[in-house]
């Protein structure tokens, strides 16, 4: 069983290893949701929207994901949600590693429906595992997961299920108005992305709700005792 260890980013050292596991594995992740694009059956919701973004600014897919993660950080911090250093991470990294396996053009855009499914299953259960790795980095949610949260409870009346649909239907509108690519892809991603995540942690029998993050005040705590700033 992946245990989170209740001493976890006790030290400068911990909070310097998990930043960097936090960080390997969301590059890989950003492996996975390029598989998913180049699946060529349509993108996940958010990927719809980032690709949407992408288009009609003449930006890299990168820079819509990194705009966009900023943006939802912000919303996370007024929503008074806890932020920890891990979600800069994610909204740097992920985009910027999508952005580099595009440059290095590794993976050819699927041209059969068997191949192209095949590709976003396997994209959607390497998002599933590195996810896992991620969060057990315990250094923060990413921004989209912290919002889903920080809306839900002030939606008390609504199932996080409904809040979710209702932001990844918000995504996926605005995206497509912007020219992002729906497809049969962007509804297997809805509906699969959550199970083959819920597969990955089983499979490796981590518990999500074990771990508790640690925000950026108890970072800056930690770092400050060690070299004596407080």
């Amino acid at each position: 069983m992946l245990r989170v260890n209740a001493a976890v980013n006790k030290t400068v050292r911990n909070i310097l290893f998990n930043s960097l596991v936090a960080i390997v594995s969301l590059f890989v992740n950003g492996f996975g949701i390029y598989l998913t694009m180049r699946a060529n059956i349509g993108a996940s919701p958010w990927d719809v929207f980032n690709l949407g973004l992408s288009k009609t600014f003449g930006i890299l897919y990168g820079t819509a994901s990194i705009g966009v993660s900023l943006a939802i950080l912000l919303i996370d911090i007024l929503l008074k949600e806890p932020i920890g250093i891990a979600m800069f991470i994610d909204a740097v990294v992920v985009g910027k590693s999508v952005d580099f396996f595009n440059f290095i053009d590794v993976v050819p855009k699927a041209n059969g429906i068997a191949i192209s499914i095949l590709m976003m299953t396997i994209g959607l259960f390497i998002i599933g595992y590195t996810q896992l790795f991620y969060m057990r980095s315990s250094l923060g949610c990413g921004p989209r997961d912290s919002l889903l949260i920080g809306l839900k409870k002030r939606i008390k009346k609504l199932p996080i299920g409904v809040v979710s649909i209702a932001i990844l239907g918000t995504a996926t509108f605005i995206g497509y108005l912007l020219g992002g690519p729906v497809g049969v892809g962007t509804i297997i991603c809805t509906l699969c992305a959550g199970p083959i995540m819920q597969f990955a942690f089983q499979s490796l029998r981590f518990d999500a709700t074990t771990v508790k993050h640690q925000n950026l005040k108890e970072s800056f705590e930690v770092i400050a005792r060690t070299y004596n700033f407080l």
